[in-house]
């Protein structure tokens, strides 16, 4: 079972791997970007998209973690309160 899950694993990264180095090359058109007067120079579309996911990646799990930390806040605030 062990060597059939590394096996899944393994086939699973490389279908992944081919979908992003075929998206990166079929996105190879330069775009630029413009915010407040503020322009990027012509980047790759691909690269575009990439940095974007990996900034959304990054700061979701931040974002996640202060809802988490506010609900406990909350919960032993509340909890404190209930007891005297």
């Amino acid at each position: 079972m062990r060597q059939v899950k590394r096996v899944l694993s393994i086939v699973l990264f490389l279908v992944v791997a081919f979908i992003c180095f075929a998206f990166v090359l079929e996105n190879q058109n330069p775009i630029k970007l413009t915010l407040l007067g503020w322009g990027t120079p012509d980047l790759p579309a691909s690269l575009v998209v990439i940095l974007a996911l990996l900034l959304g990646m990054a700061i979701g799990p931040v974002l996640a973690l202060g809802v988490v930390v506010r609900k406990r806040r909350v919960s032993s605030h509340r909890h404190a309160v209930t007891e005297h």
